[in-house]
């Protein structure tokens, strides 16, 4: 395969998706459109084209099977009167079912360009390639989704008895013996199956029955035109890469990498295999807790499945994790946020359905068989003492920045604007979303305080607060998953006394997130008591974590003496605090954080962040997962963070500009780079050559590219304000007499916002510095 993926995806409209078999010749592109209308979601249509590659033989045949079943209550059969030589024109079906109410289905015969095999073995006879073969079968539901394997199980029996009546020596030609059977019946699984010479195209078209009208090629020929320049239009007003990427060679890389984000957001649908023993051991309070509670998840004495239950969610990688991931999550929905606000607020408000009674969401959803069949049965149960980084509220503060901006008062073009950006465009639609999921979201965090609690008292920890300390659950001696850094190293042997630097700066950027959320809605005495959980937070990161010897962030964990050690492991963990937001610009720790982020022989790369750092004996090592490797969810938390210090008055602004505008470019080149290589986005970086690594295809938080190249260039917005304001001052100077006075004087006549061609806001600093030059 040399490539696949969206090349521009609406999930209100549509879009165009290729696929690059290289092993077959040939390059397909499915056209995907919606043309709403009625009560049931409208009609859809796919055009389907396949053409053959540079390489591929003067007659290319390829076999296209289409296939489409009704699992549940309703029906779906086809309608075409039954021929034992196939279906000739369009194949219809019609069905029904509660949610989607009436509707037909059709596949088109495609226009009298496409070309069907000739008659080359005598078999053709009973069996021509120029019309469509369609095969219904009965199925249980729960074996629908292995449709692939019921195919092959079905071709099967087409083929032996192919073999068995002309023989090894006098076979058909292979378009012809890997066929299915022609047989129209009553079923709830229907394959259709053509078989073309070159190139080709057909149409598969769903109209409903409550639309005005159904669904026509003609139709779809024109919304096809129209999704194109929409989604071009939108892209530009929303995401517009800003420079130096705003030329036209990203263009097409920025629009398959937000795409494919946006294309894999799917509904999940089943039950789920979860522990809920309670073991004893799961509190993990015992030195030795690693081995004992292995023992416990052995046991499962009370795993069970539970469910059926529902997510809506944007997955990492259709083809590798087609599920979906809590942490991740939050990351996925960053970019989304900026094109599509309702849509991003139903995929939180699904995951915080999945709550229990207490406060848990499984980490990882891995909801019904199919999911399952992809994921290795030591990974399939969920406890509910396990949790993840609480990435979704990064989700709610966006909403509160953007319910704050002013450009919210900009007019769109856009048609589904309305619909869009209704939680913004009426600030009261966001503050009833954010009343009805608030207690739900209070529940949330205080299961974290619950069960993530690290232990201060019992090790005369020296600390601002006695409470505001946190430890993971779910650690293993190599391993901490539950905090999405899987084999980063951690205090060695592990002990009930750890702390965990990244847990407590989640737990700062969650409890600022509940004490805005709280401050929106009015919930004042709630946000006094999150102010208080913050300040705690804040203090006791400095006062547990920070390491004077290293001057960097560390875990802590407790000696043979039982007292608290600092243990450290340059590298991800150690930028933490400032990652999630929790280091001022006037911070005293500031200064080296950024120095351990510029260096090269610690974490800076030119392809970005190392995880770990180039001087640690553990770089490289073991699994390597986040033991060098550059991550872009990690990367984008620093570059949002040093773009956030850059613009705020301190001692390390110029520092923190420098390297917002050095790592925006090494990863948006890097990344972008591999892309042209390799025609993949990728899961990880390798920091030594740069190249991708991992899983291919992984269109999740590697897509937060998108979101760094739409960031602003300060370098240029910098030099801009700078020349805008020199010349409001000359103008000034003209205008008044200013013999008399002070150049600072003149500050009072220099607006805060300067001119109209440029519409920016500048700072005191700023006018200063324009002044002086």
């Amino acid at each position: 395969m040399a490539g696949y993926g969206w090349d521009e995806y609406d999930v209100r409209l549509g879009g165009r998706q290729t696929i690059h078999d290289a092993g077959n010749f040939l390059d397909i592109t499915t056209e995907f459109v919606k043309i709403p209308g009625g009560q049931h979601g409208g009609n859809w249509g796919v055009r389907t084209k396949g053409t053959p590659r540079e390489d591929a033989p003067e007659h290319l045949i390829s076999s296209v099977i289409f296939y489409a079943a009704m699992e549940g209550f309703g029906s779906l059969q086809v309608s075409n009167e039954a021929d034992d030589l196939g279906i000739q024109g369009t194949v219809k079906m019609e069905g029904s079912s509660n949610e989607l109410g009436d509707f037909t289905l059709e596949v088109t015969e495609g226009p009298e360009s496409n070309v069907h095999p000739p008659a080359m073995h005598k078999s053709y006879a009973s069996k021509p390639l120029d019309r469509s073969i369609v095969a219904s079968l009965q199925v249980e539901d729960a074996n629908i989704w292995q449709a692939k394997a019921l195919l092959f199980q079905h071709m099967k029996t087409e083929v032996d008895e192919m073999i068995s009546l002309y023989g090894q020596e006098n076979a058909p030609p292979p378009w012809q013996i890997f066929t299915i059977a022609n047989n129209v019946a009553e079923g709830n699984l229907h394959f259709v199956q053509k078989v073309f010479d070159g190139a080709f195209e057909f149409d598969i078209m769903l109209s409903s029955g409550s639309a005005p009208e159904p669904v026509t090629s003609g139709a779809m020929s024109e919304a096809i035109k129209s999704i194109t320049k929409s989604f071009s239009d939108r892209f530009s007003s929303v995401l517009a890469p800003k420079a130096p990427f705003d030329k036209s060679q990203y263009k097409a890389f920025a629009h398959s990498m937000f795409s494919n984000l946006i294309g894999g957001i799917g509904y999940f649908y089943g039950d789920a295999v979860v522990d809920r023993s309670y073991a004893p051991e799961y509190e993990e309070e015992n030195e030795g807790f690693w081995e004992e509670t292995a023992e416990a998840r052995q046991r499962q004495g009370a795993v069970r499945l539970e469910g059926p239950a529902e997510l809506y969610t944007s997955i990492p990688s259709r083809p590798f994790f087609p599920r979906g991931f809590l942490w991740d999550e939050g990351f996925h929905l960053i970019p989304v946020a900026d094109w599509d606000m309702d849509l991003t607020l139903d995929i939180v408000r699904s995951w915080f359905n999945l709550m229990d009674e207490d406060g848990w969401i499984g980490r990882e959803q891995i909801l019904g068989q199919e999911a399952r069949s992809k994921v290795p049965q030591e990974f399939q149960v969920q406890y509910p003492h396990y949790a993840n980084p609480p990435t979704l509220f990064l989700v709610f503060e966006a909403l509160i920045d953007k319910l704050k901006a002013p450009e919210m008062s900009k007019k769109s073009s856009d048609p589904l604007e309305s619909i869009r950006s209704a939680h913004l465009q009426n600030p009261e639609n966001a503050k009833t979303y954010l009343r009805k999921l608030y207690p739900l979201l209070k529940r949330h965090y205080f299961w974290f305080r619950k069960t993530q609690w690290g232990d201060v008292k019992s090790y005369d920890r020296d600390a601002f607060s006695t409470k505001e300390a946190y430890r993971w659950r779910g650690r293993s001696q190599a391993h901490i998953l539950t905090s999405g850094l899987d084999d980063y190293p951690r205090p060695q042997p592990p002990h009930p006394g750890e702390l965990h630097t990244d847990l407590i700066s989640w737990m700062g950027m969650m409890t600022r997130s509940m004490r805005r959320i709280a401050e929106t809605i009015g919930e004042t005495d709630d946000a006094k008591e999150f102010q208080g959980y913050e300040t705690g937070i804040v203090r006791n990161i400095d006062d547990l974590h920070w390491s004077k010897k290293e001057q960097t962030y560390c875990d802590a964990t407790v000696d043979d003496y039982e007292e608290s050690v600092h243990v450290c492991h340059k590298g991800y963990i150690s930028i933490f605090p400032f990652l999630t937001g929790l280091l001022p610009a006037d911070s005293p720790r500031l200064g080296a954080i950024l120095d351990l982020i510029s260096d090269p022989e610690e974490l800076w790369s030119p392809y970005g962040l190392r995880s770990l750092s180039k001087s640690s004996p553990n770089y490289m090592t073991g699994e390597n997962y986040w033991r060098s490797p550059v991550w872009m969810n990690i990367n984008y938390l620093a570059v949002k963070a040093l773009y956030d210090l850059s613009q705020a008055v301190g001692p390390h602004q110029k520092q923190a500009g420098k390297l917002y505008s050095s790592l925006r470019t090494n990863l948006v080149e890097n990344v972008f780079r591999e892309w042209e290589r390799t025609k993949f986005a990728w899961e990880q970086y390798n920091p030594e050559t740069g190249e991708g690594q991992r899983t291919q295809h992984f269109t999740g938080w590697t897509s937060l590219v998108v979101k760094i190249m739409a960031m602003p260039d300060i370098n240029a917005r910098t030099a801009l304000k700078h020349q805008a304001l020199a010349l409001d001052l000359e103008l000034l100077i003209e205008d008044y007499d200013t013999t008399n006075l002070h150049p600072l004087e003149l500050l009072e006549f220099v607006p805060s916002s300067i001119g109209p061609s440029t519409g920016l806001q500048v700072t005191q600093e700023e006018r200063i510095i324009s002044l002086h030059l």
